[in-house]
């Protein structure tokens, strides 16, 4: 991206307040768009100000309902035909991501479907943060920063000086993250194998590791029900364990999350802000702390528009 075009943020209704605090982290005013509304559920954005030759960024977690991700597709299109110069999609959380593969008969590729549809509004440009599976970059055709929320999180972590800390995966698919981050902090690895009955229901959970005497901290990307992370919490105490924290990027926490956070033994849950945390979330009391990725996005969104090298934020 060439320096001497205009930058302009702009932001989808779901991540306004994400989009606010992007902005002022930057150093500059969120542009100005509306939205028309019909009453069939139909809506139309718009800008409110010129585009022409700028490079547009426009911030927008793809989180449900599914008319995030269509206000995104809309708003692409419109930078598009006004004539903006580079259109870039901040996604901080990426939808569908859990559809990455076909692993049963007739069913879809969410994750490339979504790619798809990105590129084909007009997309030249996306920036996201910790997929459910890094291979989804692979699915677009325009180049991805993936950032990592580790930048966040290891600080977050040393600062705690936990003593007889490990790091857990919540299933056999987090390993890898769970290893990374164990390898950094130099501390020994707990991996839960669970089995589910369907979608969002956990069956059986068996845990590998020492578990005895240990601070735990279980890692993944998103918590959904949040019904993994509770029951492998709960099984850890079972087995002696000093104390269970859980941290992850993506907080959906549909259904009856909360509650299951508020029963659980978790001492607390450490997120991201890259979605909204809902009214509900004040049950769990102070279980729940968030960390923003404002100034982590500004960061990489500086350094993309000047040409600038962003390796050194990709701490793992």
């Amino acid at each position: 991206m060439l320096v001497n075009h205009e930058i302009k943020f702009f932001a989808g209704r779901g991540s306004r307040y994400l989009a606010e605090n992007i902005a002022k982290s930057y150093g500059i005013e969120l542009g100005a768009s509306s939205v028309m509304d019909f009453r069939d559920g139909e809506f139309q954005p718009s800008y409110n100000e010129s585009v022409r030759g700028a490079t547009v960024f426009i911030i927008q977690s793809t989180f449900p309902p599914s008319d995030n991700l269509m206000e995104l597709l809309l708003m692409i299109d419109a930078a598009r035909r006004a004539s903006a110069y580079k259109i870039v999609a901040v996604m901080p959380y990426f939808g569908w991501a859990r559809q990455d593969r076909k692993d049963k008969p007739r069913c879809s590729i969410g994750a490339k479907l979504v790619a798809d549809i990105l590129v084909t509004a007009g997309v030249d440009r996306v920036m996201t943060l910790d997929l459910h599976a890094d291979q989804i970059q692979g699915f677009f055709s325009v180049p991805v920063d993936h950032v990592f929320a580790s930048s966040l999180f290891l600080p977050f972590i040393k600062d705690m000086k936990l003593k007889n800390l490990a790091i857990a995966a919540p299933d056999m698919g987090g390993a890898k993250r769970a290893s990374a981050y164990a390898k950094v902090l130099g501390c020994p690895v707990i991996i839960c194998h669970k089995s589910r009955e369907r979608a969002n229901v956990v069956g059986d959970m068996t845990v590998i590791g020492q578990v005895k005497g240990r601070n735990v901290i279980i890692m993944d990307d998103m918590i959904d029900t949040a019904g993994t992370i509770t029951k492998a919490a709960a099984m850890m105490i079972d087995k002696k364990a000093l104390s269970v924290r859980a941290m992850a990027t993506h907080a959906l926490f549909s259904g009856s999350a909360y509650q299951k956070v508020k029963d659980s033994p978790l001492e607390e849950i450490i997120i991201t802000d890259t979605i909204p945390l809902s009214k509900n979330h004040e049950i769990c009391g102070r279980k729940i702390k968030v960390l923003s990725v404002a100034d982590l996005f500004a960061d990489i969104i500086r350094k993309v528009f000047n040409s600038e090298s962003i390796s050194d934020t990709f701490v793992m």
